[in-house]
Order: structure tokens, then sequence, then C-alpha cells
């Protein structure tokens, strides 16, 4: 009787400061603004027409940093924010239409406790990461994005390596 075993290689990748400029390519950075500003470029550029807009505070178990599995929403835009403040990770690659994105294109950026993010249509992502106990998050997306608009890699099948731990 044979065995085939197979090896996941763990690849550790940079945290990337999140800027607006650095995370354009994915999506938009939401900070604080005084109430009452006019609608602008500051603004997350959201689109929700495809259905019913879900706001919601997902709670997420303690996964750990490692990133093995990524997703998209070709659909949708989807925001995403800490309930408590709490600084997080996101992993993510351009949109694109490729079937799964270029292990090579995956990015991480920490993410401040104190702003959001918007990400654009199509655009893979990993997370929210976090270090310690469950944590929660606001999250915009559509009622159905999870049924109907869900494409995922798994990135140990798919290249044999895994990202992490992050941070």
């Amino acid at each position: 009787m044979s065995t085939v075993t197979s090896t996941v290689e763990t690849v550790t990748v940079p945290v990337a400061e999140l800027t607006p400029e650095a995370f354009a390519p994915y999506g938009s950075v939401i900070v604080p603004m005084e109430d009452g500003v006019p609608f602008g470029s500051a603004d997350a550029q959201l689109d929700l027409s495809g259905g019913t807009p879900r706001f919601y505070a997902m709670r997420i178990p303690a996964r750990g940093l490692t990133i093995s599995r990524i997703t998209r929403h070709k659909a949708v835009t989807q925001a995403l924010a800490s309930v408590g403040g709490n600084s997080w990770y996101l992993g993510v690659a351009p949109p694109g239409a490729a079937d799964v994105p270029a292990f090579e294109a995956i990015q991480v950026f920490r993410v401040p406790g104190t702003v959001a993010v918007a990400l654009k249509k199509g655009t893979w992502h990993a997370g929210p990461l976090f270090e310690g106990e469950a944590q929660s998050f606001f999250n915009l997306e559509l009622a159905d994005t999870n049924i109907v608009d869900h494409d995922t890699c798994d990135l140990a099948k798919h290249y044999g390596r895994i990202l992490g731990p992050v941070g």
C-alpha cells in the first residue's frame, strides 16, 4: 500500500500600511468625518442595487492569523468594520475575471479599529483575521450574498501554499 503525503508550504507575508492609496485597487478606507459633510469622494462607493441590503454584526470565533482560503463576491460591494474598535487584518487580492487570484497578488493590511473598509465588487478577501477570542464585526452586503455570490479559493489545494501567520 502506498501513501501519498502532501505538504503545504506556509509563506510569510508582510503587512501593508492601510492608506487610501494603498487600498485603492481593492476598495476604499472609510475614515471618521464630521457629521453633516456632504457625500463625496472620501465616502465608500457602494453598490447594493442587486438585492436587499443586509447590515449586521457578525460574530467570528477565534480562527488565528493564517490565510488558507480567500473569497470574492462578484455582484456586490461589501463594507466591514470592527464592532469593538479592535484592530484586525484583512487579506485581499484584486478583482478580476480569473477563477482564482494570483497567489503573489495577495496583500495583507492591518485595519485599525477606528476605520472601516469597503471592498470593490469581485475583490478577493480573507478575514477579518485577529488575535485572541471571538470578535464581532459590522458587515454590509446583500441578504443572499453568501448563498448566490460566493466564490472561494482553497489556497492549499490550488497552490500548495498558505499565508501566515499575518501580523
